[in-house]
C-alpha cells in the first residue's frame, strides 16, 4: 500500500503554511535594493511634540532616558518630555520628575499593559496644544538628532513615522548576537525594504510616531500584548501610511538571561500567533474585495517568526515529495539570503558566525510552543521583561548605525 497521497496532503500543508512568508520574504529581501524615492510634502509647522515615555517600574532605567530626551538637539518646535508612571510600585515617577520630565500618574491594576498607557496619555494629551507625538521605551538611548528628524518628517507631511530602532547590546553574549541578527531582518531590511516598495512599514511599538490627525482619526485603542501590530493594522485600515525614518536611531537592551529572553520572546510570538487567529480572516476578505493596501499586512501577518518558518521548512524538507523539498530548500535559501543581506546592510556581518547556535536556538522554540501558544489567548497576562544589568548604549555605536 503506497503513502504517497498521505505524503502529498502533508506536503501540500506544510507549503500553504510557509507559502505566504516565503513570498513575503522575497518581497521585503529584494525590496531593500529599490531605490530611495524622494519624499514630497507641504511645510506645516508643528506647534509642539510630546515625547511619551510609558514607564513600569523603570526606577533604575528611566531618569537616563529621559534626561537623553531632554538634552537631545532642539527640534525646531516646543519639545515636552511626558512619563507615564503606569502602575508602578517603585520610585519612576520621582526619578523621572528629577530627570526633566512631566510626569503622569496612573494606577489602574484591571487595566495594565503598555497600550492601557499610551491611550490615557493620548487622551490627556490631546487636549493640550501638541500637533504630533513621539513614543520612546523607558530604556531607550537616542541618537542626539532623533526629534529634529522626527519633526523634519511631519512638518514635511508623513501622518506617521517609525525610527530605526535596534539593538543596544548585540555583543553581550552569544543568544544576544544572534537575536540581534533577527532584530535587523525584522526591525531594519524589512522596513527599509517596505518604505522603498511605497507601502506602510509598520510600527515597532518604540521610537514611533504619530500625528494629531492621525490620533484623532484612529485613537490608540489598541490592547494587545502586541499593541503595536494591533494598532498598525488599524492605521493601514484607515488609509494612513507610516514611513521609515532609517536615519534616526533608538536602541534598547535585549534581556541577556536565558528566562528573561524566553519570557519577552513567548509574549511577542504569542501575541502575533494571537492576532494572526482573530485578525486574517477579515484582512482577507477586504483584500479579496478589492482594498490592495492590505495585501502586504496580511502577508507580513502570516509570516511567522522565522524559528518556526524555518522549522516547518526543515519538516518539509523531510517530506518525502519532489516538488514539497524543492519548495523548502528555496525557502531555506530564501532565509539564509534574508539575513545575510540585513547584516551585511546593518553592518554586522561579524555576527554570522554565531548562525552555528540556529538549530538549538528553533528547537527551544519548538519545545516552548506551548507558553507561546499560553500568551496567544485574548486574555493573557501583560508581563514586564525582566531587567538583568542593564547596558547602557554607547553613543559612538549610535553614530555608527
Amino acid at each position: 500500500m503506497t503513502h504517497e497521497p498521505l505524503w502529498a496532503v502533508v506536503a501540500g500543508v506544510l507549503v500553504a503554511c510557509t507559502l505566504p512568508g516565503t513570498l513575503e520574504l522575497a518581497a521585503l529581501t529584494l525590496g531593500s535594493f529599490v531605490p530611495r524615492r524622494r519624499r514630497r510634502g507641504t511645510v506645516s509647522e508643528l506647534r509642539g511634540l510630546a515625547i511619551v515615555v510609558p514607564a513600569h517600574d523603570e526606577e533604575q532605567l528611566v531618569g537616563d532616558t529621559v534626561r537623553r530626551l531632554v538634552e537631545s538637539e532642539a527640534a525646531t518646535c516646543p519639545v515636552q518630555v511626558v512619563v507615564v508612571a503606569d502602575n508602578c510600585s517603585d520610585g519612576t515617577a520621582d526619578e523621572a520628575a528629577a530627570a526633566g520630565g512631566r510626569v503622569l500618574v496612573r494606577d489602574d491594576p484591571a487595566r495594565r499593559g503598555k497600550g492601557f498607557a499610551l491611550d490615557h496619555a493620548f487622551r490627556l494629551l490631546l487636549a493640550e496644544p501638541f500637533d504630533a507625538f513621539l513614543v520612546i521605551d523607558a530604556d531607550t538611548e537616542v541618537s542626539s538628532d532623533v526629534l529634529k528628524k522626527v519633526v523634519e518628517a511631519f512638518e514635511g507631511g508623513a501622518a506617521a513615522v517609525q525610527c530605526r530602532y535596534d539593538v543596544a547590546n548585540p555583543e553581550a553574549s552569544a543568544r544576544t548576537r544572534l537575536r540581534g541578527l533577527a532584530f535587523l531582518a525584522f526591525n531594519f531590511l524589512r522596513l527599509r525594504s517596505r518604505e522603498r516598495l511605497g507601502v506602510s512599514v509598520g510600527i515597532l511599538g518604540n521610537g514611533f510616531g504619530l500625528t494629531r490627525a492621525t490620533l484623532e482619526k484612529v485613537p490608540y485603542g489598541a490592547t494587545s500584548i502586541v499593541e503595536d501590530l494591533e494598532y498598525h493594522l488599524l492605521l493601514v485600515r484607515a488609509g494612513i501610511r507610516v514611513r521609515y525614518l532609517e536615519e534616526a536611531v533608538v536602541l534598547a537592551d535585549l534581556p541577556v538571561g536565558a528566562a528573561e529572553t524566553q519570557s519577552q520572546s513567548s509574549r511577542w510570538e504569542g501575541g502575533r500567533f494571537g492576532l494572526m487567529r482573530r485578525l486574517t480572516p477579515g484582512l482577507a476578505l477586504d483584500a479579496l474585495r478589492g482594498r490592495t493596501r492590505l495585501v502586504e499586512p496580511l502577508f507580513e501577518l502570516l509570516l511567522l517568526p522565522l524559528s518556526y518558518h524555518v522549522a516547518l521548512l526543515v519538516v518539509l524538507a523531510a517530506v518525502p515529495t519532489l516538488w514539497g523539498r524543492a519548495a523548502a530548500v528555496a525557502g531555506l535559501a530564501l532565509v539564509a539570503l534574508h539575513v545575510l543581506v540585513a547584516a551585511t546592510l546593518g553592518g554586522r556581518l561579524r555576527d554570522l558566525p554565531y548562525l552555528f547556535l540556529v538549530p538549538g536556538f528553533v528547537l527551544g522554540k519548538v519545545l516552548r510552543l506551548r507558553s507561546v501558544l499560553a500568551a496567544s489567548r485574548r486574555d493573557a497576562d501583560w508581563v514586564r521583561t525582566g531587567r538583568e544589568n542593564p547596558a547602557v548604549a554607547n553613543p559612538q555605536e549610535i553614530a555608527r548605525r
